[in-house]
């Protein structure tokens, strides 16, 4: 199936003058085990490239328009950067339709998805980077990444889920969330746990991980999702 790389560029708004650079950011690792003679070579180098050009843009804006201590600027710095914000933003522009995958990749719409996408993302600023430059690689975080910092804010979802979960059940109704576990399957080396958050009795939400921070992280946002918190 024939990819459309002008309507990506489209939708970024960068032309760009070697158009290789914008799909060898979109080839997946897994693409080329599959695809051994494809002419392009896979994205981690770009993406390498365009994780630091990210995060240093990110850092000149916060630190040049916030007065706040560095231990905040980190964390609103991690909330613009990780992999959820990057692979969501990364869906809103259209790089899943373009994705190089291997069959197996193709099917996976869990976190390793999620990975890929904020992988190839990272790998788009780099290729932007190299094909246009600073300036063309500033604006494209500034219209797509750094736009996303008010509701980051206003929703203080730059406070890991647990905590952003009790300050607001705490403000709002003067009770703290309590982590259950509900289950807990498989062997020693790869368990799987399930556990719910409660307000008194009351389930509000609920998440599963190989760990219980992990799952506990899970239902926290879960439980921000059902209330309408996020």
């Amino acid at each position: 199936m024939k990819k459309n790389f002008s309507k990506i560029a489209k939708t970024i708004g960068v032309k760009f003058n070697n158009e290789d650079l914008l799909k060898q950011a979109m080839v997946h690792r897994s693409y080329l085990n599959e695809h051994p003679k494809f002419e392009l070579d896979q994205n981690e180098r770009l993406e390498f490239l365009g994780d630091a050009v990210l995060e240093l843009i990110v850092t000149e804006y916060l630190y040049k328009g916030y007065p706040n201590p560095e231990g905040e600027l980190t964390n609103w710095r991690a909330s613009l950067v990780n992999s959820r914000m990057l692979s969501k933003i990364g869906e809103s522009i259209g790089i899943d339709d373009v994705l190089y995958l291997s069959r197996g990749e193709e099917k996976d719409t869990g976190k390793a998805r999620q990975a890929i996408l904020a992988n190839a993302f990272e790998a788009l600023i780099g290729a932007i980077y190299l094909d246009r430059g600073w300036d063309a690689a500033k604006n494209f975080i500034h219209r797509f990444v750094l736009t996303e910092l008010p509701e980051i804010l206003d929703k203080k979802l730059y406070l890991d889920p647990k905590s952003n979960l009790q300050e607001l059940t705490q403000e709002k109704i003067g009770i703290t969330p309590i982590y259950r576990v509900l289950s807990e399957s498989g062997p020693d080396h790869a368990k799987n746990f399930e556990i719910g958050v409660f307000l008194k009795n009351n389930k509000i939400g609920q998440g599963s991980g190989s760990s219980k921070q992990e799952a506990q992280e899970e239902a926290a946002r879960n439980a921000l999702e059902n209330e309408g918190w996020k």
